[in-house]
């Protein structure tokens, strides 16, 4: 039994980003290589100009959880399906146990969730696109809609400007700023 823990220290949890819509296509490349993985999955109901159906998808788009070992995550992103894992600062980013197993069970347990699939308050992000391409700031929400902050410090001055598509920023750092609450 202990040479059973000490195999499963070494593995740790990552999300791996797909392609576009070929969450379930990796999930299948997995299981053929032996690869554990969560990928979880919703119910929604879907309508059409001429009919309405019930459609199983991923609950978070583009992405795969995986909990192994350095070689096993190394082998699930040769897979066809997997583009890359997702990093920090270059480095592959693992996943907490603990926040993984608290998603599991809140998932499992029923309870009514939604995901965000935006960018939130207080987040440092980098222009990808358009005419400010390169420029970072903070996001910051106003009453009726998300902004960007962009601070000159050495001036100790703030310009802020209107997000209009969040698709043009790049996370630079999750972990909210607080400068601007």
């Amino acid at each position: 039994m202990e040479v059973f823990n000490e195999l499963n220290i070494s593995k740790q949890w990552y999300a791996l980003y797909t392609k576009p819509r070929h969450e379930v296509k990796a999930a299948i490349e997995m299981d053929a290589c032996g690869i554990k993985y969560y990928l979880p999955m919703v119910t929604r109901v879907k309508q059409w100009s001429d009919r309405k159906k019930r459609v199983k998808e991923p609950l978070i788009r583009s992405y795969i959880f995986v909990r192994v070992s350095e070689q096993e995550r190394v082998l699930a992103l040769q897979l066809n399906s997997i583009i890359r894992c997702v990093s920090q600062r270059g480095i592959p980013a693992k996943i907490p146990e603990n926040q993984m197993n608290n998603f599991i069970r809140f998932i499992q347990d029923g309870y009514e969730y939604h995901v965000l699939n935006s960018i939130t308050k207080g987040v440092k992000v980098r222009i990808i696109s358009g005419p400010m391409i390169g420029v970072e700031g903070v996001v910051i929400e106003e009453p009726e809609h998300k902004s960007i902050a962009v601070s000159i410090e050495l001036l100790n001055r703030t310009i802020i400007t209107r997000i209009k598509d969040e698709q043009i920023l790049e996370v630079i750092t999750e972990k909210p700023i607080e400068d601007f609450e």
